[in-house]
């Protein structure tokens, strides 16, 4: 059924169609647009809708499509605004935007991860988006994950992360600890305690992520507002080599295994090869169509606080050429932010939603999605900083060494620390 958007518009008399005289940012894109018909299209006469005042032009994937093409038809009613929507790959829409959003070319607002933040704000191609009392509406990690240098830059849709699956048949009950998961683990017979998928030259620092948090060790610092310090590298304290030390004991122990990549851990978990599995969602309609029976748990911690890990907002995020700011913020806030069209969204992606009114709805009909999302608002921001860049190539190839054993721990962690800082400088 087609979301509709018949409550009060939060922006009030700002957004009424006579304040507008506006034209499209501009458009291009190598799909044809797909927006929505004009009124007399609909078998409806002009003076159903106000007279049109200019347009908006959202790039959005195919996936995200048919959501945005219903909400678009409302807001061109209740308006007179058109919106174009141009189906865009969602891997390009980042390059793309930042290199046409400068000749004028690039649309008014388009999707995205939050933490291409750091690329398109250091790029002068996003503009900051004010939420107002909107921002309340929403799980606080979205927000803080699509806001940078104290401005929020996008309205958050979706919540991805990792968690736990937990084959039920082998393990009835969830873990509270590392130590106690791997013991269930052993007893439960299977071939093996614990599964998480590891590259052989590259580790995997994302999914090993929650257990370097357990022991105090995140990559940067924070900021009172909770956004990442680029000059707080905290990556190599006392917490990080407590975890290097916690790795070559696994790697020594076989519980983790630069052998085992990410596709021989999904497959020895559907074989029922394990009870544990540290994995996303996009893994769980496999699992279930092997016939495992999956809960999905919080991560047990190996160290002494929570097990975060990091959390990827998506968003719909305002040029900075767009010549429509007013509209576009309408549009974003009172269409893309409403429980109908955020509903819609976790309806076709499978994702926990970023509004808290669709998010408890979500959690409250699916229990899948419950547990992913119990986690999700409690991890932390993919960091969307560009100094994240230099982090990651030392950060993976320093784990698979401590891993597979090829020298001491805390020197082979502190060397990654000093080369982190080096490529910062």
């Amino acid at each position: 059924m087609r979301a509709t958007f018949s409550a009060p518009i939060r922006l009030g008399a700002l957004l009424g169609a006579g304040a507008f005289a506006l034209t499209a940012c501009g458009g291009s894109g190598s799909a044809e647009p797909s927006g929505s018909p004009a009124p007399e299209q609909n078998g409806e006469s002009s003076s159903a809708a106000p007279e049109a005042a200019g347009e908006l032009t959202v790039w959005v994937d195919a996936d995200r499509a048919d959501v945005l093409a219903d909400a678009a038809e409302d807001f061109e009613a209740d308006t007179g605004i058109a919106v174009n929507l141009v189906q865009q790959d969602f891997g390009e829409i980042r390059d793309q935007f930042v290199s046409q959003v400068p000749t004028g070319e690039g649309p008014d607002i388009a999707v995205g991860a939050h933490d291409w933040l750091g690329v398109l704000v250091t790029n002068g191609v996003v503009a900051p988006i004010e939420l107002g009392d909107a921002a309340n509406d929403f799980e606080q990690v979205t927000v803080d994950a699509w806001s940078y240098d104290g401005q929020t830059y996008g309205v958050p849709y979706s919540i991805e992360n990792i968690a736990l699956l937990r084959n039920t048949e082998l393990a009835p009950e969830a873990p509270e600890t590392f130590d106690e998961m791997i013991e269930m683990g052993e007893a439960s017979g299977a071939t093996y305690p614990f599964l998480v998928g590891l590259d052989p030259q590259a580790a995997d620092p994302y999914h090993l992520y929650p257990f370097q948090m357990s022991f105090g060790a995140p990559v940067f610092g924070t900021n009172e507002d909770a956004s990442y310090n680029p000059e707080d590298l905290q990556i190599g304290n006392e917490g990080g080599q407590e975890f290097a030390q916690w790795l070559a004991e696994q790697g020594e122990a076989g519980v983790l295994n630069t052998n085992i990549d990410g596709d021989l851990a999904l497959e020895n978990f559907n074989s029922g090869d394990s009870p544990f599995y540290l994995t996303g969602p996009w893994n769980v309609p496999a699992a279930q169509e092997s016939g495992i029976d999956v809960a999905v748990d919080p991560i047990p911690a190996p160290g002494d606080s929570p097990a975060q890990p990091f959390v990827g907002v998506q968003g719909f995020f305002l040029s900075a050429q767009s010549e429509n700011v007013v509209a576009a913020t309408n549009f974003l806030i009172n269409y893309i932010g409403s429980p109908e069209v955020q509903t819609a969204l976790y309806e076709v992606g499978g994702r926990a939603p970023a509004l808290t009114e669709s998010f408890d709805a979500a959690l409250a009909e699916d229990e899948i999605v419950a547990g992913f999302g119990a986690v999700g608002t409690d991890a932390v921001p993919m960091p969307s900083i560009p100094e994240m860049g230099a982090v990651w190539d030392y950060w993976g190839a320093t784990q698979t060494a401590i891993i597979n054993g090829e020298g001491d721990p805390v020197e082979l962690w502190d060397r990654m620390a000093e080369d982190i800082a080096g490529a910062l400088d």
